[in-house]
C-alpha cells in the first residue's frame, strides 16, 4: 500500500520581517504625525461640509503662514498611494492659500464606515454649521452606523441610531431624522434654508413635495418674492401626497397673506416697461421709476401751492 505524501504549507513571510525585530514591526504600526505632500491628499468622497473663503479663512490662513499648522490632520492611507483626507479640510484650504507645499498628518488605518464616522465627529465641533451641512454629515453617520450593525450582525433600528448621533451633538433622535428629511431637498430651496429665506419647520414639510412640485414651488418663489410658512408648506405636503398639488395651487397658497406680514407691492412688469424709454436697462429700472415719481410728486405740490 502506498503512503500518500503530505505537503508542508510553509506560511508566506515578508523579507521585510526576516530582517526586522518584532519590536520594529510593532512600531511600525503605531500613529505618527508627518509631513505629507498637499497634492498627494484627495478631499473626503461627498464631504458634507462646505469651506468658504471667508474672513476667517484668511486669519486661518495668516496663521498658517506665520506658524504653520498647529494642529495635524487625520489621514488615511489610499490603495494608489496617495491619502484620503478624514479630518482637516479647512486647514489643507488655508494651507494651499498660504502657499505651503506640506501639511503635518496623522495617518490611520480605517474602514470606510470607521473614516465617515470619525469625519462627521471632528466637523460637528465647529460652531457654526448650516442646515445642509448637518442635514448630509447626519445621513452619512446613520448608513454607517447602520452598515456597521449589519456588518457585525446586529439589528440596529433606526430610531436607536439617530438618538445615538443626536446625543453626541446636542439633537434629539426626532431632529436628527427632521434634519435628514432636508436632504431630499432640490440644492436651489436647499440653499435658500442655508441662508434662512426658508425656515427650518417649513422646510422640512418641503422635502415631502416631489422634485417637479420642488421646482414648480421655486419658480413661484421667484414670482411672489415670498417664501412660504409653516401652515402653507403643511397645506402643500398635503396637496401633494393627495396628488392633487400643482403650479396653480403653489402659486395660490403663496399669494395668501400671512399673520403679521408687510403686504408688498406689486406691479405688471408689461406694462411699466411699456412707458418706459427703450434706452434704460432692467437694472437701472427702480431707480428711475423712483426718481420719476418724486419728480411728479413735486409737480403735484407745486400745482396744488398755486391753486391755492
Amino acid at each position: 500500500m502506498e503512503k500518500k505524501e503530505t505537503k508542508m504549507q510553509i506560511p508566506k513571510i515578508k523579507l521585510d520581517d526576516l530582517f526586522s525585530t518584532q519590536e520594529q514591526r510593532d512600531n511600525a504600526k503605531l500613529e505618527k504625525i508627518v509631513d505629507i505632500k498637499i497634492d498627494c491628499i484627495d478631499d473626503f468622497p461627498n464631504h458634507p461640509f462646505k469651506i468658504i473663503d471667508n474672513e476667517e479663512m484668511e486669519q486661518m490662513k495668516e496663521s498658517i503662514a506665520d506658524n504653520g499648522v498647529l494642529i495635524p490632520a487625520l489621514v488615511r492611507p489610499k490603495p494608489d498611494g496617495r491619502y484620503e483626507m478624514i479630518s482637516g479640510h479647512r486647514r489643507k484650504f488655508a494651507s494651499q492659500l498660504a502657499l505651503k507645499e506640506t501639511m503635518p498628518c496623522i495617518v490611520r488605518e480605517l474602514s470606510d464606515d470607521e473614516a465617515i464616522i470619525i469625519m462627521v465627529d471632528s466637523n460637528m465641533q465647529r460652531e457654526e454649521i448650516l442646515p445642509s451641512e448637518k442635514a448630509f454629515a447626519y445621513k452619512m453617520k446613520l448608513d454607517a452606523m447602520k452598515h456597521q450593525g449589519v456588518s457585525f450582525g446586529q439589528v440596529v433600528r433606526k430610531w436607536e441610531s439617530t438618538d445615538d448621533i443626536g446625543k453626541d451633538n446636542e439633537d434629539s433622535g426626532r431632529q436628527v431624522r427632521r434634519y435628514i428629511r432636508l436632504t431630499k431637498l432640490i440644492p436651489e430651496l436647499l440653499d435658500k434654508v442655508d441662508t434662512k429665506e426658508i425656515a427650518f419647520n417649513p422646510a422640512v414639510e418641503l422635502s415631502y413635495l416631489t422634485e417637479e412640485e420642488q421646482y414648480a414651488l421655486l419658480d413661484c418663489i421667484e414670482y411672489n418674492d415670498a417664501t412660504p410658512s409653516h401652515a402653507q408648506a403643511i397645506v402643500m405636503k398635503k396637496l401633494s401626497q393627495e396628488g392633487s398639488l400643482n403650479e396653480e395651487k403653489i402659486d395660490d397658497i403663496l399669494s395668501q397673506e400671512k399673520p403679521n406680514q408687510i403686504p408688498k407691492m406689486k406691479f405688471s412688469e408689461e406694462r411699466i416697461r411699456s412707458v418706459l424709454p427703450k434706452n434704460v436697462e432692467n437694472d437701472k429700472i427702480e431707480d428711475f421709476v423712483v426718481k420719476a415719481i418724486e419728480y411728479y410728486s413735486k409737480h403735484l405740490r407745486q400745482k396744488d401751492m398755486g391753486a391755492r
